[in-house]
This record gives C-alpha cells, structure tokens and sequence, in this order.
C-alpha cells in the first residue's frame, strides 16, 4: 500500500507480436506529464479513458507481478497490463483485451487471483470492456489536442468558455470567437479536458452541440425547450 506503483517502470516489456499492425509504444500522459508504456491499440484507448478521468492521479503500464499457487501448489505469475492510481489513494490494477474472450483460460484464472489479491487490499481489479468504435474514434482525435500547448494565446481559453456557456454548434462557437484554425484546437484542449462536454458517443462534426462543464447533453436541451 505504501508502494508508488504509478511511479515504477515495467517489470517486464509489452511482447512485440509479428505480423501485428500495432506494437508496443508510449502513451503521453496529460495527467502526469509523463510516459506510459503501452503494450497494444486496445491498452492505449483504455489509457485515454484513465487519463481523462479527473479522479485519476497516476498511471503506469506493467509496474507489478502478481505470485500465487494453484489448488495444486504450482506457481503461478501474471502481469496485469495498466496500474491507475485515484485521488483517495485507492488503485486499480487492469487488463485490456482486444475482445472477451483473449487470453483464454489462463487470463481467466488470473483474473480470478487478481480480483482476490486486489480486494484484501481495497484495491480494484478489472478486464476492461473494448471500447465503441466511434468513442475510440472520438476520444484518439481529443487527444491530440491534450498538450497545455493547445490553451492557446492568452485569453483565449476564457473567450472559449464564454462562448459555450450556452450549448451550441462547435463551429458556430468557435467562429463566434475569432479564426476557427486558431480557436478549434482550444475547444479541443478543453473538450478533453472536461472543461467543455459534448455528446462523445456520437461522431464529432462542425455542427455538434458543445456545452458547459455541467452540461448533460442534447437531451437536457431539447428538455429545455
């Protein structure tokens, strides 16, 4: 409990698979301004998931084995593929499959052992579920706009912000502020950063409602009506 996980490198490398069109990589973390070892496509949309999540402080991909013995006494390791540390201390420990079924019957015992060491010690373990292919799509475009560097001149974000204090069309709101090539990567930034919500479960477009932080949706808009 007193180890800084979010801290360790890996125990051991992301295999390179041959033949496979995405290998192991990095992952520029937003939220701690550092590098993430990414083992697979899936892995890395899980980590743009955690990296979005404001409760989450820290993130390291294979920073621990897991050591357990079967009903018959064998030995038996495994090395879950992301560590996510939460504000309140709290951490979970995750594989990311491509599909449900990967990793067969092996990856379902070490889950099962997983979950066990996990909540002796009021951590979290989990598989977690491949994600839409439009939220995939929509998240991997936000995220090359995560850098601080997309905040933009000074006082730009501000003028963003005012300018979807009420919901309204992406581009109208960004043409509202000045030059859409100068003021698209700032709503961007702050779409990713939780700043500005749209509805990500559908495709992003210049006529996509964009609102306020406390924004639910297009639902709460038509409500309003």
């Amino acid at each position: 409990m007193t180890v800084a996980f979010e801290d360790l490198p890996p125990v051991s490398a992301f295999p390179v698979v041959p033949g496979r069109r995405w290998g192991p990589g990095l992952w520029w973390s937003a939220t701690t301004g550092r590098h993430v070892a990414a083992g697979s496509n899936a892995m890395r949309a899980q980590l743009m998931v955690l990296d979005r999540d404001p409760d989450v402080t820290g993130l390291a991909g294979r920073p621990v084995r897991l050591l357990w013995r079967d009903g018959r006494g064998r030995e038996r390791a495994w090395v879950p593929q992301l560590f996510a540390r939460y504000r309140d201390g709290t951490g979970l420990l995750a594989d990311c499959p491509s599909h449900p079924e990967a990793g067969g019957e092996r990856a379902v015992k070490a889950a099962e052992a997983m979950g066990e060491a996990c909540q002796e010690i009021g951590w979290t373990y989990r598989r977690l579920a491949p994600l839409d292919d439009v939220l995939a799509a929509n998240l991997k475009w936000l995220a090359g706009y995560r850098h601080p560097r997309n905040v933009g001149r000074l006082g730009l974000m501000s003028a963003v912000l005012e300018a979807f204090t009420r919901p309204r069309p992406l581009l109208a709101g960004a043409e509202a502020v000045g030059d859409p090539i100068e003021v698209l990567p700032v709503v961007f930034h702050a779409l990713w950063h939780g700043q500005l919500t749209t509805d990500l479960e559908a495709p992003l477009h210049e006529c996509v409602l964009v609102g306020p932080r406390d924004w639910n949706g297009p639902g709460e808009t038509e409500g309003a009506k």
